[in-house]
């Protein structure tokens, strides 16, 4: 039986009223994103159409998911809220913590031997609150939630921008802050502007070397990094119902490299055998009976240009294998000659040293049956492997059947490093340097989702590649990133020109998934006995102390960095090994904008303090700044904050004083945070003036006093010399969120209604 059976349910029984509700009112037919939204208002049945890309709605989310790193933020904001339980199914994923070094069974122990205190903490808080317990090693937070809570025409959400995986089981599933889900924890409404929608009609057939992987790789291709922000990406077509539902998870998670709010598959016939293979036939049997609102209506299908506001078609029959990257997961290169010709042009290194398969992205049965099909044929064919080669299962589940299976064997057997059930490399998790700043250039291929300077191994100068995994294990193979496997030949040990075959492999395993120990653990059904102690000498650990209001006067703001170019969250708050201090706000803020370019030296970490004229890292500027009771300022580009959804990328630059960040345009989530946590998060009317803000610069914000919705605020620069400008910001702020920024966060006004 499945989890939470009688809240699926529910959500079944009503969906059929809502739906026809919502087409009544916005007279029209709907798309499966439209019904999943308006099943899900906050107030029930709907009374009103909602503008897209305008209107903020209250939703009432199912459930929601958290992984080990941005659950100890979560969890001690939650502590504060006053509550006793979790008010919606909310499970916690200990899969961040567990670095990729030697192999699975030493990287856990170490793993539980470096974190337990944190693995402890977690473990108790969500015993006392309520919330399900994945145990390190169980598995990666989006392939466990896809095996066991993902369903059909749900909504979910989750602290980690890749929660959008389970879209391919059919939710509308989006990733957030911490904030956020803490509102919904405490049986609050949860906020969203009502996305815009972009259809991608599939034709066609996938085939040989093409995977679905390629399919999100070309999309990321088309509509950029930060295309889809504010937008849910809808699938259809004969090529979306003819791929697995795992396929289509890959799709959706990797919709977050295109700044989506999430994406999504109708139920299909694959997502019913998905949910049967992993023992959820009790919610393929409830949602049989309302499958007809569980895709979109016909009539958006067959005119999809009146119903999307973007349409992208692609014939799946035609599209070529791809590798995406350098350094942006959307720069998208034809396997073979076309990466032969730019690479030479770019000066990107051919010889692959490393191929990683696995991570959130593609880490499933279906995946690894047919990497390791190709791993198989370089055995039978005398090959070995050119560059090593790494691979980490989606969860236990599927690292027992596999191996159970012999794949993971056939992988080893070619001499692959089976690593821990983590995120491990793909979100910098990995001990593959010890001086990562100094390595050398090289480049490495992967099947993760994102590929940022420094991403997964800390070093500047590796140039990672994204692609499917057969795609992966052919390259490593080979060891070259311009090997084409339809094409080119490869020399055995014998001296012999083979070629590598087409991939096969399993959608489902064909003796049925086994697992003896999924690594889950229930919370006690009344939790209030649990102590929860917190050492107030832990360096990994730090209750936390509500942020004070910053007020309607901020004058004589300082500049604290103008960030050059791309300034994801990973620059804004590195992973890797500051991992240990997601759960203490002022150790972990010692990393707050050290990967920001600063726009005057073109240097990173290294910013002048007007105080004394003198350069230092940025945070220390900032505690030097925030020691004088001066409020500073952040200055940044476009798409500012794209990526991971930590907040800790909004908390540290909060806890250092910063009072206001102004940019080009945000990623969604990382705005969102910056409100949850009573910032200003402002962008600039003209994206001209960014260019007028210079290294000395004095900030005074003219009218913040009539702060209020759809009103631009006026900031006054004063430059060094005596000379002003006034810059014009907008925001996005409506005036539920003008109250967060007044109490000085969100969780203070939570805290504030429920005394």
């Amino acid at each position: 039986m499945a989890f939470d059976i009688e809240m699926i349910k529910q959500v079944y029984a009503t969906m059929s009223e809502r739906v026809d509700a919502a087409r009544k009112i916005t007279g029209k037919p709907l798309t499966l994103a439209e019904k999943i939204l308006y099943s899900h208002l906050w107030g029930g049945t709907p009374e009103k159409a909602f503008i897209r890309g305008k209107d903020y709605v209250d939703f009432a989310p199912d459930r929601i998911a958290l992984q080990d790193a941005t659950a100890q933020m979560a969890l001690l904001q939650f502590m504060q809220a006053g509550k006793t339980k979790v008010a919606v199914p909310t499970t916690t994923h200990c899969d961040h913590l567990i670095q990729a070094k030697n192999g699975a069974s030493s990287d856990l122990q170490t793993a539980l031997n470096t974190s337990n205190e944190v693995f402890n903490f977690l473990e108790s808080v969500s015993n006392k609150y309520g919330l399900g317990f994945w145990k390190p090693g169980a598995g990666i937070i989006h392939q466990v939630v896809l095996e066991n809570y993902a369903f059909p025409g749900g909504m979910m959400i989750g602290t980690d921008s890749h929660t959008v995986n389970a879209g391919g089981l059919g939710m509308v599933a989006i990733g957030v802050g911490g904030a956020d889900a803490v509102d919904v924890m405490a049986g609050m409404a949860w906020e969203l502007k009502f996305p815009k929608l972009i259809g991608v009609k599939l034709t066609g057939k996938l085939s040989g070397w093409t995977a679905p992987k390629d399919v999100i790789l070309k999309v990321a291709g088309i509509v950029s990094a930060k295309g889809g922000t504010g937008a849910i990406v809808e699938y259809f077509g004969e090529g979306a119902t003819g791929m697995s539902c795992t396929g289509k998870g890959t799709i959706c998670n990797m919709g977050a490299e295109i700044g989506a709010t999430t994406s999504t598959f109708g139920y299909d016939e694959s997502m019913e055998r998905y949910l049967r293979a992993t023992d959820r036939s009790d919610v393929a049997d409830a949602a049989n009976k309302v499958k007809e609102h569980l895709t979109g209506d016909a009539e958006v299908y067959a005119n999809p240009e009146e119903y999307f506001d973007q349409v992208i078609e692609i014939n799946l029959s035609e599209l070529s294998p791809l590798l995406n990257g350098p350094f942006t997961p959307d720069l998208s290169t034809k396997v073979g000659s076309d990466m032969t010709t730019i690479a030479n042009k770019n000066d990107w290194p051919l010889k692959v040293e490393w191929g990683l398969i696995g991570s959130c992205t593609n880490s499933s049965y279906e995946d690894l049956s047919r990497a390791s099909s190709i791993a198989q044929q370089a055995i039978d064919k005398g090959l070995g492997i050119k560059a090593e080669f790494g691979i980490n299962p989606g969860s236990e589940k599927v690292r027992y059947t596999t191996e159970r299976d012999g794949i993971l064997g056939t992988f080893e057997a070619l001499g692959a490093t089976i690593f821990t059930n983590a995120c491990g490399p793909c979100i910098g998790q990995w001990a593959r340097y010890e001086d990562p700043k100094n390595a050398p250039k090289n480049s490495i291929i992967h099947s993760f989702n994102r590929n940022f300077a420094k991403r997964a191994d800390g070093n500047p100068n590796t140039h990672a590649f994204v692609a499917s995994p057969e795609m992966v294990a052919a390259i490593t193979i080979a060891g070259r990133l311009d090997f084409n496997p339809m094409k080119d030949k490869l020399i055995n040990k014998n001296g012999e020109e083979v070629m590598l075959d087409e991939p096969t492999g399993w959608e489902l395993p064909p003796k049925g998934f086994e697992v003896k120990d999924d690594g889950y653990l229930a919370p006690k059904e009344d939790g209030s006995g649990v102590v929860i102690n917190v050492d107030e000498t832990s360096e990994r650990l730090q209750l936390l102390e509500p942020f004070a209001p910053i007020g309607n006067d901020i004058s004589g703001a300082k500049l604290l960095i103008k960030a050059h170019g791309k300034c994801t969250t990973d620059h804004i708050s590195m992973a890797g090994p500051w991992l240990r201090y997601r759960g203490h706000l002022d150790n972990i803020s010692n990393n707050c904008l050290i990967g920001a370019v600063n726009a005057y030296s073109m240097k990173t970490n290294f910013v002048k303090s007007q105080l004394d004229g003198e350069f230092d890292a940025v945070p220390n500027t900032a505690r030097a700044y925030k020691a004088a009771g001066i409020k500073t300022i952040v200055v940044g580009d476009h798409n500012y904050g794209e990526g991971s959804s930590r907040e800790h990328a909004a908390m540290e630059p909060r806890h250092l004083g910063v009072a206001a960040v102004l940019v080009k345009s945000f990623a969604r989530i990382h705005e969102t945070n910056l409100k949850k946590q009573g910032m200003l998060g402002l962008t600039f009317a003209n994206e001209a003036d960014y260019d007028l803000i210079q290294e000395d610069d004095t900030f005074n914000f003219i009218d913040l006093n009539e702060f209020a919705p759809n009103k631009p605020l006026t900031i006054e620069a004063v430059h060094i010399d005596g000379s002003k400008d006034l810059i014009m910001a907008n925001h996005t702020y409506n005036q539920g969120q003008i109250e967060w920024y007044n109490e000085g966060s969100a969780l203070n006004l939570i805290k504030k209604q429920n005394a």
